[in-house]
């Protein structure tokens, strides 16, 4: 059995995330492109990419069941990581260009067109990690590489006791808008890390360690 995480890259049919599976590869996972459900859940880690308008991946995620993947994989509290627009259908809803799309509302929230001179959002920028950070430990001062003309501006999540704040991560184009978020299982990164250089290598190697803190020994008894 391999000493490396497995992390399964859901395959829904979400353009070329092969740059994903080379990324994660390099950050050292056992990288898998999967549509398999079995492999879904089992796997130590999921990343669900998202490349174009929110509702085409809603829809191709409902087509495929993914969003129950991604469901049944946080209530047993199954690491998951979305990325671009992976991250923005985890929230209530979509708003482009007038159509209201359902996300899966795993968090609240509405993800909407930047209040910005130019979109998209193209190219690099820093972001301002929140206190606490795994995912940007050592990354401070970095750079990640954007592509994207809607996010989630703000952030209405009330946490009560006993349960832990999620770590926001900020970044500034035009207006404030939310770059990750580190929440328990759920984490999520509106820019690209597999296209980020040697900082997205670090940052999902951040996130792989967190995999292997709390999953690589289940998956060992399990056998």
């Amino acid at each position: 059995m391999s000493s490396k995480p497995l992390v399964a890259v859901l395959d829904y049919g979400s353009g070329n995330v092969h740059s994903a599976v080379k990324a994660l590869a390099a950050a050292g996972a056992d990288a898998r492109l999967t549509s398999d459900r079995g492999l879904v859940m089992d796997a130590d880690g999921l990343v669900v990419p998202g490349v174009g308008a929110f509702r085409a991946v809603m829809d191709a995620l409902r087509a495929s069941r993914g969003d129950e993947l991604v469901g049944r994989r946080l209530a047993g509290g199954r690491p998951v990581l979305g990325i671009c627009v992976g991250m923005q259908v985890l929230f209530e809803r979509g708003v482009e260009r007038g159509v209201d799309t359902e996300g899966m509302g795993e968090w609240p929230g509405v993800v909407t067109e930047l209040d910005a001179p130019v979109l998209p959002h193209m190219g690099w920028n820093t972001v301002q990690p929140g206190d606490g950070t795994r995912l940007f430990a050592g990354l401070e001062d970095e750079r990640f590489y954007f592509v994207h003309s809607y996010g989630v501006q703000h952030w209405t999540l009330d946490v009560q006791a006993p349960f832990t704040e999620p770590t926001l991560t900020w970044c500034d184009y035009g207006t404030p808008f939310l770059a990750a978020v580190e929440n328990g299982p759920l984490s999520a990164t509106q820019f690209h890390p597999e296209k980020s250089g040697d900082a997205g290598i670090h940052l999902l190697s951040n996130w792989i360690g967190g995999l292997t803190a709390t999953t690589l020994g289940d998956r060992a008894v399990r056998g």
